[in-house]
């Protein structure tokens, strides 16, 4: 993925990533504060007396060392917790104090600090005495008591005079040893003195050991050096700490949600996805629609607004395109892969802007299925197209009809036929498409769907060029692909793509926005200063806006026939009723261009 996609991706869903750690921040802190202040203190225990001694031994380090370890963990084991639990009353809840009890050891030393949270700092100093008096008695409690430690106290009072009389004895040994020449007296002194030697040696590390159970080394010596003080300042609930880490947490998952969604999401979104599905140029993007505007021909409403900035870019693209084509009018056939991805609408709007461009245009409704380009111009459909192709002697000039737009006319599809495939392939077809080029300068196509009906294969082989009504975020790469292949297979000229219905959040889409506030209020500091005021819209200006223009629409409906705007519910069910029927499922595909 690309860093500009990336960047895409990380905008379009800003919304939830916002929305998710505002919400794992906020759920953070309503825990938190509510959790009571939490309480530590400390004791501080030294293992050994070796920093008493004048040359201590690194053994007796090491082995400090050593033990200090196996305290700190004794301490967290149930005979000290226990005990500590039933000197303080508390028995029943001995393993709550697990949770509370910790150790920590000074590196390189022979210090150790048990340590105690509570929420109670009165508490917490208790436990901490506890557990300290408990593990020294644990201590003292391994150590020979009784008829043992007094044999071991004699063993230990003895030995070094055992030692000492053996050293003399070696000293003597060595003196005869350097005065005697006898080859034999040398050989029985040297193994008397290896044998005394051997001697001092066991008696010395029995002497070690005997010491160590008793205590009396310094090594095996628990010294309490700080006493845990009463608590003043709490050192929990760390709030801000906690509130940042479920809020990164909030935020992490939300970016994976967002980046699998859109790794999982295979549909046509921008022009890169276009060119790399299909290698066509998108001509244009249009944005999504607003609701109340789904069925209106916005191009001749609302010339200013960003949709129709939209459209005046497509006409622009379109018009280079025609230059190329060398005909004296230019054939254009709209289709789409599937439904409802507004190709009708497109093509009604982009009629409107070539004519207020001073082009003359001609609609022709070639969607014999679901005709309903005569709903948007609310005109009848009772001769049209197929008046012209089944009854040879109906006039083209009287069923093109005139709209309240200076240059732009409609051919209507006429009565449904049974076979819509059939009548479009006629010979006539062509002589209509041959006498339309005389009479305008841009012949605009509307067809059914390529992938649900051959129509559109038909009648793109007698037209100029096709354009492919891509709706963004909905048509999957897949389906937009196999319905360009299907026509280039029958050799015909597919000039590009439409995107429609994109987000107001698309970059394109913001272009416009400022194009239209520059213009509207004259200057870049007024019109940005405008766009921010109206940006953040309350539900209540939304209302009064849209009453406004409901109020003014409704105005203009009765001031002329023929006019581009909402027909009322009894003229839209009555037009329903003269189609009989066989229009209802394609609104959506022709006049919306919003969810």
């Amino acid at each position: 993925m690309e860093l500009r996609q990336i960047a895409a991706t990380v905008w379009k869903w800003a919304w939830l990533m916002i929305l998710a750690t505002a919400v794992a921040a906020t759920s953070s802190w309503l825990a938190v504060r509510n959790q009571p202040a939490i309480y530590q203190t400390s004791a501080t225990l030294m293992v050994g007396l070796t920093i008493q001694e004048v040359s201590p031994d690194y053994s007796e380090f090491y082995t400090s060392e050593r033990l200090a370890q196996t305290y700190s963990e004794l301490i967290r084991r149930e005979p000290v917790l226990k005990a500590t639990a039933a000197e303080l009353g508390f028995e029943e809840d001995w393993r709550n104090l697990r949770g509370q009890v910790s150790s920590a050891l000074v590196a390189g030393t022979q210090l150790m600090e048990i340590r105690v949270v509570d929420t109670d700092p009165l508490r917490a100093k208790l436990i901490a005495d506890g557990i300290t008096r408990q593990l020294i008695a644990t201590v003292e409690q391994a150590r020979p008591q009784g008829s043992s430690r007094q044999f071991i106290q004699a063993q230990v009072d003895s030995l070094p005079q055992k030692i000492e009389t053996a050293e003399k004895q070696i000293g003597e040994l060595g003196a005869q040893l350097a005065e005697t020449s006898s080859a034999r007296e040398i050989q029985d002194l040297e193994s008397r003195i290896s044998t005394l030697e051997r001697q001092v040696n066991d008696w010395r590390a029995t002497f070690a050991q005997y010491q160590l159970l008793l205590g009396d080394t310094g090594v095996n010596v628990l010294t309490v050096l700080e006493v845990a003080p009463v608590p003043t300042q709490p050192i929990g609930p760390q709030w801000l700490t906690q509130v940042g880490l479920a809020a990164a947490i909030g935020l992490m998952l939300a970016v994976g949600a967002a980046f699998l969604v859109e790794y999982l999401d295979d549909t046509v979104k921008s022009p890169q996805d276009v060119e790399r599905t299909s290698k066509l140029p998108t001509f244009g993007t249009i944005v999504r629609f607003p609701k109340s505007d789904q069925s209106e021909v916005l191009t001749a409403l609302e010339p200013r607004s960003v949709i129709s900035e939209g459209y005046r870019v497509l006409r622009t693209n379109l018009q280079f395109a025609a230059m190329g084509m060398g005909q004296s009018a230019t054939t254009l056939l709209f289709t789409s892969a599937l439904p409802t991805e507004g190709k009708t609408t497109s093509l009604a709007n982009l009629g409107v802007s070539l004519a207020q461009a001073g082009k003359r245009v001609i609609l022709v409704d070639a969607d014999l299925r679901r005709p309903t380009l005569h709903r948007l111009f609310h005109m009848s459909k009772e001769v049209g197209l197929t008046s012209l192709l089944l009854e040879r002697q109906a006039d083209i000039e009287y069923v093109v009809q005139k709209t309240a737009v200076e240059g732009l006319r409609i051919l209507p599809s006429g009565p449904v036929p049974a076979n819509p495939a059939e009548v479009l392939g006629f010979a006539e077809m062509g002589a209509v498409l041959d006498r339309l080029r005389t009479m305008a300068d841009y012949v605009l196509l509307d067809a059914p769907p390529v992938l649900s009906v051959a129509d559109a294969s038909v009648l793109a082989q007698k037209v100029d060029g096709v354009l492919m009504i891509v709706e963004a975020g909905r048509t999957r790469t897949e389906v937009f692909g196999r319905a360009v292949a299907v026509l280039q297979g029958v050799k015909v000229r597919v000039l590009g793509a439409i995107l429609t219905k994109v987000g107001t959040r698309h970059r394109g889409a913001y272009a416009y926005d400022y194009y239209y506030y520059y213009s509207s209020y004259g200057s870049d500091e007024t019109g940005e200063r405008e766009r921010r005021k109206r940006r953040p819209r309350s539900l209540l200006r939304r209302l009064r806006r849209n009453v406004a223009r409901l109020l003014g629409r409704t105005s203009r409906r009765h001031s002329s026939a023929g006019t581009l705007v909402t027909p009322s519910t009894e003229s839209t069910e009555a037009d329903s009723a003269t189609d009989g029927g066989g229009s209802d499922g394609n609104d959506a595909d022709s006049a919306q261009l919003a969810d």
